[in-house]
């Protein structure tokens, strides 16, 4: 594995290539998350179900991460999939303008670009799982997943009211073009990468093999199967209401595409205080119970923006402002339990791990969207966001029986041996 100086990161080339891709790719992929809905929305007049089933589709390729993990596992070379994934998306996602211009876009092919698009992201974050620890040594975890976490914070500032300006300009399916452009200058940063290839895990192990061995090892790790618990349920409460929060501002807070971005936008700046803060709360009250808090603040957030009422900019700023919450506690929630994840999980096992924990942590987000949209339209969008507050706080409950709440640093934490 290669090793990093005891310097910043900013001083290693290989981590800044890296860091530039993730960035752009970040910055679109705000774009197209607020074009999609508002495409369905606002062009073809979709009903909360249906945009429900479109954040569904979205999620939905993580259902069989599982198996795209075990597959990935078998190239030693992350790094053409990565890139493979990426010129993939940019073919889906331009589909969209040229189906609009041709005046052919339709509900179908949203939800079939979303699959498509979906799966391609689920085999670059397995491979991706895998590739981190060859690029950044294990003394800098924390230090990369807190940068990567910043840039991803500040793309939600600003992609949101990017985004929402385009889609006002330009109209939303032309929007998506950013996104588009995106992945072909992530693919063009990650080809200028040169680490050193990994082993090829699981050989001689058949694809249903090793998606067992990596579910087996999942389900009996210590610390890994409550994180599990944990992100599981939060998500799937979370897409209850993200399912519905675009159509629930648009129609019900009665707000403009450029002010949804741009409460977006400012809403995400807790993103980028919590990115910076993680590392330092780490140290200062310990790993596990920065994750702990990190799990219930984030779903409570939601309810801040069902709550609102009153003139326009009271409402538009409830919308920043549950963002802004739930931004800062996601990122103390997410930055220390990925390096965790990272200083636990065997070497042979990452992507496969990855893609067991996937298939199940975003897995639900579809049956969550669906819920969420069915929810919406029988008992109305603003009580359904409540429901997905009060059904997120349930998730802290996990990590009160696990190690993971006594866990104060990552020192000393090693991955448990591979049983045979």
């Amino acid at each position: 594995m290669r090793t990093l100086p005891a310097t910043s990161l900013w001083r290693d080339r290989q981590f800044r290539t890296f860091w530039s891709a993730q960035g752009v790719s970040e910055f679109g992929d705000r774009i197209s998350e607020l074009a999609l809905p508002l495409i369905a929305v606002t062009l073809l007049n979709a009903s909360p179900s249906q945009v429900g089933f479109l954040t569904a589709a979205v999620w939905l390729p993580n259902l069989a991460s599982l198996f795209i993990g075990a597959w990935v596992d078998q190239r030693r070379d992350k790094r053409p999939l990565m890139i493979a994934a990426d010129l993939s998306r940019t073919v889906l996602l331009s589909s969209l303008p040229a189906a609009y211009w041709l005046d052919l876009l339709t509900l179908g092919q949203l939800y079939a670009v979303a699959i498509l698009a979906g799966i391609a992201h689920v085999v670059f974050n397995t491979a991706y799982s895998s590739f981190f620890v060859r690029l950044v040594s294990r003394d800098h975890f924390l230090e990369a997943n807190s940068k990567l976490s910043s840039t991803r914070s500040i793309s939600f500032m600003g992609g949101p009211a990017l985004g929402g300006l385009l889609v006002q300009w330009l109209t939303a399916p032309v929007a998506i073009l950013a996104d588009a452009l995106s992945f072909v200058f992530s693919a063009i940063q990650v080809s200028r990468l040169s680490t050193e290839p990994g082993p090829a895990d699981g050989a001689g192990e058949s694809l249903l093999g090793r998606a067992r061995a990596g579910m087996r090892y999942l389900f009996r790790h210590p610390y890994l199967r409550y994180t599990l618990a944990c992100s599981t349920t939060i998500n799937f409460f979370n897409l209850i209401g993200a399912a519905l929060i675009v159509l629930f501002a648009s129609r019900t807070l009665g707000l403009s595409a450029g002010t949804i971005g741009l409460a977006f936008g400012i809403g995400a700046s807790g993103g980028l205080l919590g990115a910076l803060a993680a590392t330092p709360l780490t140290r200062l009250i310990g790993v596990g119970p920065l994750i702990a808090i990190g799990a219930f603040v984030f779903p409570a957030s939601i309810a801040i923006a069902a709550l609102a009422s009153g003139p326009l900019w009271i409402r538009a700023t409830a919308l920043g402002a549950a963002d802004f919450v739930g931004m800062f506690a996601v990122m103390c929630y997410d930055i220390p339990q990925n390096s965790l994840q990272a200083s636990v999980t065997h070497e042979q096992m990452r992507s496969r791990v990855s893609g067991a924990y996937s298939s199940i942590n975003y897995g639900v987000r579809p049956l969550g969207a669906i819920v969420g949209g069915f929810l919406g339209t029988w008992l109305g969008v603003r009580e359904t966001l409540l429901i997905s507050s009060a059904g997120g706080l349930l998730a802290v409950l996990w990590l009160l029986r696990s190690p993971i709440i006594r866990t104060r640093s990552l020192e000393g934490l090693e991955p448990p041996a591979l049983r045979t």
